[in-house]
């Protein structure tokens, strides 16, 4: 995994800490750990983003567009929703499909993961509920902050691209695949026209 610096929850390592404490120095590593996507295109550490920039982005959209274009969903658990999504992360890492790690394996890694990161706060499995919520796609807010999810990336992979990143094409057409809400499309086709200009 490309990353800035190893987790921060190693220096607690012997010591015994306050949960959140803990908790902090184990999810802060989301700020170190870049997006492993970007990096395997070439784009240079200091221009990549890291997972945490990512969940910021993901979060402030879902916000955003929820707002805006979709009354008839709860604005708020979107952006609880978009902020935990990847939180898993923090020990599972960022794995991305040139991995090749089977479906139910990724699924049992991150479950375990976000199951740790969680462990010591004394409403933890209230937190990895959330997490579940996304993670299980059984609610409008989970279906919407998954689309979301992808916009970011189609959004980020433009930003490189005027950044001066020639490589991209590929995340474009996986995303239009993916979403479906009608706005969420309009969305993204307004950024492919764009990306053009």
């Amino acid at each position: 995994m490309y990353q800035k610096n190893d987790m921060p929850a190693k220096y607690l390592e012997g010591i015994v800490a306050h949960p959140i404490v803990q908790f902090y120095f184990e999810f802060v590593h989301l700020k170190q750990l870049y997006r492993q996507g970007w990096r395997l295109r070439g784009v240079p550490e200091d221009k990549c983003e890291s997972v945490a920039d990512h969940s910021f982005g993901t979060g402030v959209l879902a916000y955003v567009v929820a707002n805006e274009y979709f009354p008839s969903l709860d604005a708020s658990k979107v952006l609880l929703l978009a902020t935990f999504h990847d939180l898993c992360e923090a020990h599972g890492g960022d794995p991305t499909p040139h991995d090749n790690i089977p479906p139910e394996v990724k699924s049992a890694k991150e479950s375990a993961a976000i199951k740790k990161l969680f462990r010591s706060l004394p409403q933890g499995q209230k937190y990895v509920q959330i997490w579940e919520e996304y993670e299980e796609q059984k609610t409008p807010e989970a279906r919407f902050v998954k689309e979301i999810d992808r916009l970011e990336m189609a959004l980020q992979a433009a930003v490189y691209e005027k950044q001066g990143r020639e490589d991209l094409e590929e995340f474009f057409p996986w995303v239009q695949q993916r979403v479906s809400s009608p706005k969420v499309k309009e969305i993204l086709e307004d950024l492919l026209r764009i990306r053009t200009e």
